[in-house]
């Protein structure tokens, strides 16, 4: 399986989460995208511990089958179709989720989340 982190799973992995880190390491490849990192980074500015979550991130995305995934051209109709589907159904979730969700769709992942609000775009594989 090629498994897409959303930024709370990343979190509970390195809080040491059984089941999360269970899931990952059974998981073919393991995908950031680049929302996820932007986000994460955003928290390490402003928390207590940066340097150290700063460093602990770069050695997780080094290990063999962690990669990173960027917006493209496609990425952008996929975040369109993403955004009028979720507006017709009157369902809004936050920017950075359609990014992933887009993300997500492009490159064929699964994702992994825990958020409730990506219920409302089913053709997205959830782990």
């Amino acid at each position: 399986m090629n498994l897409a982190l959303d930024t709370n799973r990343y979190t509970d992995l390195c809080r040491g989460d059984a089941d999360v880190v269970e899931r990952i390491e059974s998981a073919d490849t393991v995908v950031l995208p680049f929302v996820v990192i932007g986000e994460l980074r955003a928290g390490f500015g402003v928390g207590r511990q940066g340097p150290k979550n700063e460093s602990v991130l770069r050695r997780f995305l080094l290990k063999p089958g962690v990669r990173i995934v960027y917006a493209d051209d496609q990425t952008i109709h996929h975040y369109a179709n993403v955004y009028r589907q979720l507006r017709q159904q009157g369902t809004p979730i936050p920017t950075n989720d359609m990014w992933i969700a887009a993300l997500v769709l492009q490159h064929s992942l699964t994702l992994y989340d825990r958020d409730r609000h990506f219920d409302s775009l089913p053709q997205i594989p959830r782990a």
